[in-house]
């Protein structure tokens, strides 16, 4: 019942939540990012690092620094607290974790296919992979020709094989069919854990599903810019897009219909919450959509710490520190290659 979890709470998931707002606390500050942007080469931003919770995965790198090395060990960072946090919980929370793997592990799968249909090296895609998303039988992804192989292969043994129901066909795989694989991949995916946190109750349910309505919602978006000028039908786009969120059902028949960004724009902005998001943007433009949208996502994760006694703070917390990750790799980027200039145009500041 909301508003009783207090009771119970703390019996299992008082540890780890304490442990969740310990991490937390170690995010980057907006100081630490201005400390950042100011860096010259990639070894000045391993120095600034080594003050922070990444400096015990980045002392023992030598110089030359490389942006996919900062990247790596930073996503260790990422994973180790993720793995503890999954060792030391128990039910319905070590669900609840396992689920924010899932998105991952439908990243991982997507770039396997499509690796391997340009003829990549298997072992240069494996190492591509997001350690959160790696499962056993990965690699023998790349023997699929079409969505039923691959399901009856390799997927059925994996947490995936519900969320593939909706898109076994015999059609070989081609860039446009993987894509539409994704997207009807991450639909499952996000009605089913959108039906769990309904499902737990209480204080994760409500912030759970603000969360989960605004990653649906963003989805259907990207959906629908990305398909502006293809050969997806109306009803083939409305299809990927989630059935819940602010924005269904009235916002996705509009969404339907759009032939141009300016028609997306009309349609959000009937949308409170989202009239804000296009208003940073000139009309026309959709390079900066993605920034606004993370900045947006932001502000919501940091909200679900305002709260205790819930599950969404483990969510939030994995998100911020993906954000974070994101950031960093931009910065390291700017300035191994000399664009200081550009430093701020994609950083998303989380405190």
């Amino acid at each position: 019942m909301y508003g009783f979890e207090a009771l119970t709470f703390n019996i299992h998931g008082g540890y780890l939540e304490a442990i969740v707002r310990g991490h937390r606390a170690g995010l980057l500050t907006a100081a630490d990012y201005n400390n950042l942007c100011q860096c010259e080469t990639l070894d000045d931003i391993k120095m600034h690092l080594s003050a922070t919770e990444y400096g015990p995965y980045l002392q023992n790198e030598p110089s030359p620094l490389y942006t996919t090395t900062i990247v790596e060990k930073c996503t260790l960072k990422l994973v180790d607290d993720y793995k503890h946090m999954l060792c030391q919980a128990t039910e319905p929370l070590s669900t609840f974790l396992e689920y924010i793997r899932y998105g991952h592990m439908i990243d991982n799968v997507v770039l396997i296919v499509t690796g391997t249909l340009h003829e990549r090296d298997v072992q240069e895609l494996l190492e591509k992979c997001h350690p959160l998303g790696m499962f056993d039988s990965i690699a023998t992804l790349a023997v699929a020709q079409n969505m039923r192989e691959l399901y009856r292969l390799v997927l059925v043994d994996t947490p995936l094989a519900p969320y593939f129901s909706e898109c076994i066909t015999s059609e070989d795989l081609d860039d446009m069919n993987i894509e539409i694989m994704r997207n009807t991949l991450y639909k499952a995916y996000l009605e089913d854990f959108y039906r769990f946190c309904r499902k737990l109750g209480g204080a994760t349910a409500e912030i759970m599903s603000d969360l989960l309505a605004f990653e649906a919602d963003r989805r259907a978006v990207n959906i629908t810019i990305n398909s502006i000028g293809t050969e997806l039908t109306r009803d083939d786009r409305r299809k990927l897009y989630s059935n819940f969120g602010l924005l269904y059902p009235y916002g996705h028949e509009e969404l339907a219909v759009c032939e141009d960004i300016d028609q997306v724009r009309g349609a959000m902005e009937k949308y409170p919450p989202y009239q804000s998001i296009f208003a940073k943007l000139s009309y026309g433009e959709s390079q900066m959509l993605d920034k606004a949208f993370y900045e947006e996502e932001v502000k919501r994760l940091c909200l679900a710490f305002e709260q205790q006694f819930h599950y969404a703070v483990f969510f939030a917390y994995m998100r911020l520190r993906e954000q974070e990750i994101r950031n960093l790799m931009w910065i390291s980027e700017c300035v191994a290659q000399n664009q200081k200039s550009r430093v701020h145009d994609s950083v998303v500041f989380i405190f």
